[in-house]
């Protein structure tokens, strides 16, 4: 699944491109998870203002009212002047005066819905609930380890669940919990306020290099231009069950923890 890197990947190979189009029409495909939500006649002749992310969603503003889009589980993004023929799992063409936005979604669990302002309900269902931005300003050490508080949750099940910040998917989770030296089973109201100082600068640190290394490519991911992401290539534990840890040597271990998998070094990383 495209995590929060990918999503902010996606968003800076075409941001600056659509700024400014004029919609001249839009195609569907097969139906998406949620429907449009308005007549495709009230999307022509709008312009694209600018391009923002909030969690794991992409928020087109328009000159009335904004477009929210997901990547699901395995969907991605293309833009551009020429794009190839509609294939059966492009479901959205967006296309503009500057260029064709396409969702390609071969499972159908992405999203493109419209609402007249972020307000709405229809907004507000989607992105209410989420948790502080990691790469923002508003993400604070101080008020992160209160949100551990009282929370008998694993830390790594509290990461995945957005409530004490957002967009800490399942990849980035077992990496920031190594770099920070906590093991992914400790309860997140025994994490001191010196752990959760070290937990909230892994955070930041982490996210930050995936969208520099244009996320990861595990499966298909690959930015609107096409361009696979290269974190992967660089990861402490993810995915490397049974390899010895690139710190001390001992195997990767690997649990389940709500159905999905954990990658941790037992030696590096403590309760």
């Amino acid at each position: 699944m495209p995590e929060l890197p990918e999503v902010e990947v996606t968003r800076l190979s075409f941001a600056g491109r659509i700024a400014g189009a004029r919609i001249e029409s839009v195609v569907l495909g097969k139906p998406l998870r949620w429907p449009l939500g308005c007549e495709l006649h009230q999307l022509l002749g709008q312009h694209v203002l600018q391009v923002r992310r909030r969690g794991k969603y992409l928020l087109l503003d328009l000159s009335q009212g904004l477009l929210l889009m997901h990547l699901g589980m395995s969907g991605s993004m293309s833009f551009g002047m020429s794009l190839p023929a509609v294939g059966k799992h492009d479901h959205f063409d967006l296309v503009t005066t500057l260029g064709t936005l396409r969702l390609h979604d071969p499972r159908r669990f992405g999203a493109v819905v419209y609402a007249g302002a972020e307000d709405e309900a229809v907004a507000q269902k989607l992105l209410g609930r989420l948790g502080v931005e990691p790469l923002g300003e508003g993400f604070d050490a101080l008020l992160f380890h209160q949100a551990l508080k009282g929370r008998k949750t694993a830390i790594k099940q509290l990461l995945l669940s957005g409530q004490a910040v957002v967009g800490v998917g399942n990849i980035y989770a077992s990496e920031v919990l190594f770099m920070a030296g906590i093991r992914p089973t400790t309860k997140a109201s025994l994490i001191s306020k010196p752990r959760a100082a070290l937990l909230h600068r892994a955070i930041q640190q982490v996210l930050a290099n995936a969208v520099a290394k244009g996320g990861s490519t595990l499966r298909d991911f690959s930015n609107a231009d096409g361009e696979a992401g290269h974190f992967q290539l660089e990861a402490m534990v993810y995915d490397r069950a049974g390899l010895p840890c690139r710190v001390c040597a001992a195997p990767v271990k690997t649990i389940r923890q709500g159905q999905r998998s954990t990658f941790y070094c037992a030696t590096c990383q403590k309760p």
